[in-house]
This record gives C-alpha cells, structure tokens and sequence, in this order.
C-alpha cells in the first residue's frame, strides 16, 4: 500500500462519492477508481460498498480510513519535521561556556536563538573551562562552546565575539572599593581569590600580577564564579575578572575597573569539520547576539576558510 493510494481512499471515504473525490484531488474519476480497485485487490479485502447513488464503507474501510488519517498525518509530520532537521532549524546542539558567560553573552544568545531557530533546543553546560570545552568538542560531548581564547587544540576552529575590558571585584568594605580605577600594583597586598591554573583568568591574572612587580597570593581556587563573588564578598580577597560580570550584583561586592590592562576575548568554537546545518546556523545566530566582529581570531587565521566552513555536505 501507497500513501498515494491512502491519500485517494481516504478522500472517496470522506466524500461518499468517485466524482466528487475525483475533483477533490484534482485527478479524473476513471485513475481514481483504478487506485481504489487495486488497493482492495492489494489488501484482499473490499473496502467499499458501491452503488450508483453514494459509496459506503465496509468494516475493514471504517478501520482503514480512522487509521489512514493518522498514518497520513504522521507522514506530513515527519516530512516538515526531517524538512526543518536537515536545515537546521530545528534539533539539539550542545554548547559549554565559561562561567563569566553565564552574566554576559550567553542569556543574549539564548534569547536570540528562540527568537530565529524556535525549533532549536540548546543543551547548556555552565561553569566550564577552556581546556574543559576542547576535550568535549573533541570527543563529541559538545557541539560549540563559549570560551577564552587561546585554545590548544589545531581541531578546534573558534571565532571572537567579544572582547571584554577586566575589572577587579572586591570587598564593598575595602579601601580599593572607592569609586575609582584601580592600578595593578595597589592590589601586590591583597590575596587573590583564582579559577584553576588550567584557565586561561588564572594565567591572565598571574601575568597581570607580574608585569606589575609582584607575585599574586592566590589563597582561593574555585570553580564557579558564584562562589569565587562569595568569597569576595565575604572578605576573602580579590578577584579579576570579565566585566560583564557585573551583571551579577551581590551585596558585599564592589567592581572596578582596572588601569592600563588589555580586554579579554570570548570566542565560540567548534571542531573543525564538523559540516552540521544546525551548527551553522547557532555560529550566525552567535554572531547576530553578540554584534561579533568578522575579522579573523588571530593573524593569518580565517575562523572560517572556504573548505573548513561549517555547510551542509
């Protein structure tokens, strides 16, 4: 059986009449009645009872055309739905991103993309580091991630979003919370509160801390930039950090900017290769949310050569 033909038999059942199914499906009586012939003749059952004046339905056309709908039904359904699939407008994508995303791209980008791609369904992991991101994108437990550039991984393809300038949090009670800048070199007495060495703030807020003359007393490691914001505000020390961080306000905490110190980037990545229409469509939505500049994550680098750039294949 053909869902043609259920589409025909579905439509003489519904009318009660060759003719007038026949005009319905935009076809001449004497095809339609054939299709009807050759289904009953298919299934070894009749379906119809046929006189000059109507057609009626037998027991076994009763269960065919209640169950017909249905299987018609499931059929236009899972046509739009492998439609929208393969352009990837609709399914699920697995995305990691750094705690300091968690207050500044990420809520712009998941709102954009249920604006945009309102069948996409983002799996979000929070609170990851970078060298954390490239081992998921490598072993396929993420599909693109938010993180800090560099990565060490030639797998990986990634593009800056946005660079953002560093501010130091601290204690509201502390003489650094004036309301003004601060310079590297007035926090050589504070302890620092850090991410893991492994992260690409601790390395930055060790060089920082050096250029300026001192080695950081980092008395705090955490994972999360909640709790790296409590223990500020709970006196522990100091923490540099992205700006958009600000964006959390939690009593005890003061933010400043701090003087003469180069922005940090964020970029999203994915494995090189990876050809998902899903994908590409998440990157353009990324680079919509976030105004992300075009030019290449590094000199000579373009995040999007010709052969690398995630297209349908």
């Amino acid at each position: 059986m053909e869902i043609r033909q259920l589409k025909y038999f579905i439509a003489v059942a519904e009318e009660r009449h060759f003719g007038r199914a026949a005009k319905r499906l935009h076809m001449a009586q004497p095809p339609l009645s054939q299709q009807i012939r050759q289904l009953e003749e298919q299934l070894g059952v009749r379906l119809l009872n046929r006189t000059t004046r109507r057609v009626d339905l037998t027991a076994a056309g009763q269960l065919l055309l209640e169950r017909g709908r249905q299987i018609v039904n499931d059929m236009g359904t899972l046509e739009a739905d492998v439609y929208q699939v393969g352009k990837g407008a609709t399914g699920v994508l697995r995305v990691g991103f750094s705690g300091s995303a968690t207050y500044g791209v990420m809520p712009q980008i998941a709102r954009h993309a249920k604006q945009v791609l309102p069948g996409l369904s983002l799996a979000l992991h929070g609170e990851m580091l970078t060298p954390s991101m490239e081992a998921g994108l490598r072993d396929g437990t993420l599909d693109a991630a938010l993180l800090r550039p560099p990565v060490s991984s030639q797998e990986i393809d990634y593009r800056v979003v946005a660079q953002e300038p560093l501010v130091v949090a601290v204690p509201s009670f502390s003489a650094l919370a004036e309301d003004r800048s601060v310079a590297m070199h007035e926090l050589q007495d504070q302890d620092f509160i850090a991410y893991a060495p492994e992260s690409v703030l601790y390395r930055i807020t060790a060089d920082l801390c050096r250029q300026a003359g001192f080695q950081p007393r980092i008395t705090q490691v955490v994972g999360e930039t909640s709790t790296m914001l409590a223990f500020v505000a709970a006196g522990g020390g100091v923490a540099i950090m992205p700006s958009r961080v600000r964006a959390f306000q939690l009593d005890g905490v003061a933010y400043r900017e701090i003087e003469n110190v180069p922005s940090v980037e964020l970029a999203v990545a994915w494995l090189r290769g990876n050809h998902s229409t899903l994908l590409q469509n998440f990157l353009d939505v990324v680079g919509a949310a976030t105004a992300a500049p075009q030019s290449p994550a590094s000199p000579g680098h373009d995040p999007f050569p010709t052969d690398e750039r995630p297209s349908q294949p």
